[in-house]
């Protein structure tokens, strides 16, 4: 099981895997980046879609954030063998990330999310390395914020068909500092998607911030999958 197809969120690019990329491909892995426009669900399932179609063999499909939405309906292709979420939305059938999000528990951090401009979102750049990236150094954490790619609010809206964990093993990474996710809400979907968790202290962009943290879990889903396909 060689190959990775790495998902990113909203409000980013395919880039911020650079670390988690350099680790796996280090260890021998093929793996491959989706570039999500970010627009609606179904345009990043389907820029999902074409990178599994180019793959030789089955795959190990990971996503940050956001991306774990796209990879609950993306992860039901055949070529998709196990799914990784780092610290990132697990939809059950009919939810989105915006019913997700819709009734954050009292006390809940409540990501800067500026009011829509044209149909797309925004996280304010004063408070993005706060709640986005906090253990991620200032100045990478600056181009993060002003690099940002716009968050279709249709995005957010797309409901799951059918949710791949509930046919596909999965694995989650829970980061216990994060505030954009809240991590008891990660706790939830991760138990209900019946994943296997690690919890590592970290923000909501550890896997900027922890790359090889979050190649060993992807490492440990790829040796699983194929110890129970030789099985």
């Amino acid at each position: 099981m060689n190959n990775i197809v790495l998902v990113h969120g909203g409000f980013v690019d395919g880039s911020g895997w650079e670390g988690v990329y350099r680790s796996l491909k280090k260890k021998g892995y093929n793996v491959s980046i989706v570039q999500n426009p970010t627009l609606s669900l179904a345009d990043d399932v389907a820029a999902t879609k074409r990178i599994l179609a180019s793959q030789d063999r089955p795959a190990i499909l990971v996503g940050h954030s956001y991306g774990g939405a796209v990879i609950t309906e993306a992860g039901n292709d055949p070529k998709v063998a196990g799914l990784v979420y780092i610290t990132a939305f697990a939809p059950d059938k009919g939810e989105s990330v915006a019913t997700l999000i819709k009734d954050p528990p009292p006390g809940a951090p409540v990501p800067p999310i500026l009011p829509p401009q044209d149909g797309y979102l925004f996280l304010d750049r004063a408070k993005f390395r706060a709640s986005f990236a906090g253990d991620v150094d200032a100045e990478r954490a600056a181009f993060m914020a002003d690099s940002q790619v716009p968050w279709g609010v249709e995005a957010l809206s797309g409901k799951i068909s059918e949710p791949a964990w509930k046919a596909k093993p999965s694995w989650y990474m829970i980061a216990t500092d994060d505030k954009m996710i809240p991590p008891d809400a990660q706790r939830s979907m991760s138990k209900r998607a019946g994943s296997t968790v690690v919890e590592v202290e970290g923000s909501h962009a550890i896997y900027v911030s922890q790359p090889e943290a979050v190649a060993s879990l992807i490492e440990q889903a790829a040796k699983s999958v194929k110890t129970s396909a030789a099985a």
